[in-house]
């Protein structure tokens, strides 16, 4: 069987104690961000990226040699099990390869074989088998075959024979592991998907007629293309095809199996191995490569939705400050929450700006007032309707204002889902589902990543095709980006929700939970230990979770610090040798950046985890994420119809897709800047240029007011000039895809 640690070793490229190392934390119950932040001796520093590949490429392996010990013992209880089949299966890698060495073995239901077989015509086929080759002498197949003629078998006539005898043979070498790996190979590499929309629906009356006669070779075919095919097929839309030259796979099969001279045998064989192919093996490889293609195209979607969430998770914090929260409305009014610097809801009102200049001046002083009572300095304005409106309503009050809090357009998307959630119900179960609405908009200005961890990332609006993708795979990556976020970040042990505090490391729902019952019940935390006494949390769950939690103004100023408290010792040491105060260290400078670290390298603390300490003692209780900015919309422009080719904007991206971005510039319709806009250079993936949450210039290019699109360039005038976006959103522009015509070339061979 598989050494699997060493095996993985080779696969990335580490060493065997990196990846033994790390398999051992895993098995101990450390989590990855844990492993990734304070274990980097036992890792080689491995990042969170390779310490996930580790955990799932062994999980794989596992899985495979599991399977492989089950496979094992069924073949040798049939008696059939060879030393060379044992071997190649205890060498197998993929677990499609394995289930093609598994296939000849495998219980089978009734089929033609099996009914041949009960006829008694197994030794008819091995008597052609046996003519099957160069030195054979020629003989009747008709008189052969005529010996086996058994009415009470079923077998009337020597045709009838020769049939069963072939799909005998058409089973087995249907059934072969080079043959199925080589033709899955060709038709990945050289077959096409062929899509057409079905005669129902006429041209222009769908979404999906960039498709209506679409062509992509299988192993080009870009993920959004592949998963919008899928869709479409599944909505009853399109009928999906993969083609690929028959002639070429009927040349391979004969050059592979036939090898007599003898003209009757070699007939036979041919028509044995087109029937072969056609009933037993073309469906089934054309699924495989289906299931291939949709696999791939899920990794790649979901890689997208991880890298748009970690940048909206990660959003810059406007900060804890007062904020007051405004949930747009027309004929409704506008809900206005009023947030402390915490966070804390401590008032709600309804107000009515968009109704009449009575109400309208109503509005105004009213939010003159809440500004002057609660010393607001941040105001966050849903984008939703009467975005722009309002907006500009703020700005006209703002005017007449003595204080002149920040307003910033804030993303509400998903605020609907947690305001009639059982998390917004629990928070304020007094308030109405409109009250939850706007404080989230306000809190998530404060801080993005606290309140958005209490929504399903799948309700922010950052993911493509996000419905079509593996739920299983989409939901273990997006916690898994949540939780590498929430770690990355750190928390504030006082003030952090339960919600947040369940993505801390090696802290469950039940811990989280008592956490805020116990700080609800105590007070405030003054020191990591005391996280001892919460019920259920013991001293595993508080060496993963000490370090990521926060305490300011506590007992220790090294609990306000990633610091873990394992290391406390050696700060203490660093701090007594260079004669300053703990509570003052961060304040030490050049003395911390002359300390000579291998002084204080013990068999636990080596020069990774010291040189990380001296970073956070440089700057302790820093936040990690970007300095705070927002856009500026463009007055007066509050519309698609507002919009003309060639207006200059600034807005912020909304989602990234690997065809372009999506920028809200402010008129409740996202513009597109397709992957051939947004520089003056090519570029193969759109988030090495922008990213969710980037605030940027953009210039209209096109303005389709009938189907809602914009499209908009991130490209210097001249350049945008001379290439307009393409007329559909998935595709960019490509070279004509290989015709049927092009495979004519025989497929090489593999050695």
């Amino acid at each position: 069987m598989l050494n699997i640690p060493q095996l993985l070793a080779q696969e990335l490229s580490l060493t065997s104690s990196q990846v033994e190392n790390t398999l051992s934390l895993l098995a101990e119950g450390a989590t990855i961000p844990f492993i990734a932040r304070y274990r980097k001796e036992r890792t080689g520093s491995l990042d969170e990226v390779q310490l996930r590949t580790i955990a799932e490429r062994y999980t794989y392996l596992t899985e495979l040699e599991e399977r492989k010990a089950t496979i094992l013992e069924a073949i040798a209880s049939q008696g059939k099990l060879t030393d060379e089949l044992k071997a190649k299966i205890e060498s197998c890698l993929q677990k499609n390869e394995l289930e093609d060495l598994y296939l000849p073995y495998r219980p089978k239901r009734r089929t033609r074989a099996t009914v041949a077989r009960e006829k008694g015509l197994e030794p008819l086929a091995e008597l052609i088998k046996s003519l099957n080759n160069p030195t054979a002498k020629p003989t009747s197949l008709e008189q052969e075959a005529s010996k086996y003629i058994a009415e009470e078998k079923g077998v009337k006539t020597a045709e009838e024979a020769l049939k069963g005898a072939s799909d005998i043979l058409a089973e087995e070498v249907s059934e072969k592991a080079e043959l199925r790996a080589y033709l899955r190979d060709y038709f990945m590499q050289k077959g096409v998907f062929v899509s057409k929309i079905k005669d129902d629906y006429p041209e222009g009356s769908t979404k999906f007629e960039m498709y209506r006669s679409f062509q992509a070779k299988a192993k080009d075919i870009a993920p959004h293309n592949m998963l919008a095919l899928f869709r479409g097929e599944a909505e009853g839309i399109l009928n999906l095809d993969l083609a690929f030259d028959e002639e070429v796979v009927q040349s391979y099969l004969e050059s592979a199996e036939i090898r007599t001279k003898i003209p009757t045998v070699r007939d036979f064989y041919r028509e044995m191995l087109k029937d072969g192919f056609n009933r037993l093996m073309k469906t089934s490889l054309i699924t495989e490569v289906r299931t291939d293609r949709k696999a791939y195209a899920d990794i790649e979607s979901i890689k997208t939705f991880e890298t748009n969430l970690r940048e909206l998770l990660l959003s810059a914090p406007a900060g804890m400050k007062p904020t007051l929260a405004i949930d747009p409305g027309l004929r409704t009014g506008c809900k206005v929450a009023v947030l402390n610097e915490t966070g804390k809801f401590l008032e709600y009102q309804t107000i009515f700006p968009h109704t009449g200049s009575g109400q309208r001046l109503q509005a105004a002083e009213m939010v003159k007032k809440l500004i002057e009572k609660y010393n607001i300095e941040l105001i966050a304005i849903g984008n939703g309707t009467a975005s722009r409106e309002t907006d500009e309503f703020i700005a006209e009050v703002l005017k007449t204002s003595d204080r002149q809090p920040i307003k910033v357009i804030v993303n509400e998307s998903g605020a609907s889902i947690y305001s009639a959630s059982e998390v917004a119900r629990e928070e304020f179960p007094e308030q109405d589902v409109t009250v939850r609405g706007a404080i989230s908009i306000g809190r998530r200005l404060q801080d993005p990543l606290a309140e958005l961890v209490k929504i399903d990332p799948k309700s922010i609006g950052v993911g493509q095709y996000q419905h079509d993708v593996d739920q299983k795979l989409l939901k273990k990556k997006l916690d898994e980006t949540v939780e590498s976020c929430v770690n990355y970040v750190g928390v504030d042990l006082n003030t952090a929700s339960k919600e947040l505090l369940t993505f801390i490391s090696g802290l469950t729902p039940t811990i989280a939970k008592n956490i805020v019952t116990y700080r609800n019940e105590n007070g405030a935390f003054i020191n990591r230990r005391k996280l001892l006494k919460v019920s259920k949390l013991g001293p595993k769950a508080f060496e993963q979770a000490a370090g990521f939690l926060r305490i300011r103004g506590g007992d220790n100023p090294l609990d306000n610090t990633a610091v873990h408290p394992e290391s406390y010792p050696v700060v203490e040491a660093i701090a007594k040798d260079i004669n300053v105060p703990l509570d003052r260290i961060s304040q030490a400078g050049d003395r911390l950046k002359s300390v000579d670290l291998k002084k204080y390298v013990t068999d636990t603390v080596g020069l990774p985890t010291l040189r990380d300490i001296i970073s956070e003692l440089e700057k302790p209780g820093r936040d990690p994420r970007a300095e705070f900015k927002y856009a500026t919309f463009k007055e007066g422009i509050k519309e698609i119809t507002d919009l003309t080719v060639g207006m200059e904007l600034e807005g912020i991206v909304t989602n990234v897709a690997n065809f372009g971005a999506f920028v809200d510039i402010g008129v409740h319709q996202d513009g597109l800047v397709h992957v051939s806009q947004l520089a003056d250079r090519f570029v193969d993936d759109p988030k090495q240029i922008v990213k969710v949450g980037q605030v940027v210039k953009v210039r209209g290019v096109s303005v389709d007011h009938k189907l809602k699109r914009i499209g908009l360039s991130m490209r210097s005038p001249e350049k945008a000039s001379q290439s307009s976006r393409p007329t559909n959103s998935g595709t960019r522009t490509k070279p004509k895809p290989s015709t049927l015509e092009d495979l004519k070339t025989k497929f090489n061979r593999k050695t």
